[in-house]
């Protein structure tokens, strides 16, 4: 089982009011590999969403975009994985801070940080099976950009 996570959190002002997007795709041919070049692999659609988050930094708008989303597998793994398959789950994030923190390359120095970064872990650890957490430019994260916004201006 293939899952794509396209992310973006934003906040208006830092901080500020804050929102999340997600887009969950699940891949449907067998090849699962790192797409940051702006190629696409033939998808399906299980969910995307936007949402608020009150006031928060951009930073801790990106981590929790990646809860959610984490979230939102964990609770649909039954209806999304029914073969119980191995699975692979690749986060797509325009965050370099936060692709690198989530990959321990850099230190999580703020609190709040942290803090979502163990409750991240955790749902790893929970859903099983890889998470690899790779940067793309924004324009190549424009649903999700665009879900964020959507929150902000609703």
């Amino acid at each position: 089982m293939k899952i794509i996570v396209h992310t973006d959190g934003g906040a208006r002002g830092n901080p500020g009011p804050a929102a999340v997007g997600v887009v969950i795709e699940i891949i449907e041919n067998s090849e699962f590999r790192i797409q940051n070049d702006g190629t696409k692999q033939k998808t399906k659609l299980i969910t995307e969403f936007g949402k608020r988050i009150g006031e928060a930094t951009n930073n801790v708008a990106e981590y929790t975009a990646v809860l959610e989303g984490l979230r939102t597998i964990n609770n649909q793994l039954l209806t999304i994985n029914k073969e119980g398959e191995k699975i692979e789950i690749q986060f797509f994030i325009d965050s370099t801070l936060a692709v690198n923190q989530l990959n321990g390359l850099f230190k999580v120095k703020d609190a709040k940080l942290r803090e979502l970064l163990v409750q991240i872990r955790l749902l790893e650890q929970e859903i099983g099976g890889v998470v690899i957490y790779a940067y793309v430019p924004r324009e190549q994260n424009r649903r999700a950009d665009w879900l964020v916004n959507k929150a902000l201006d609703g």
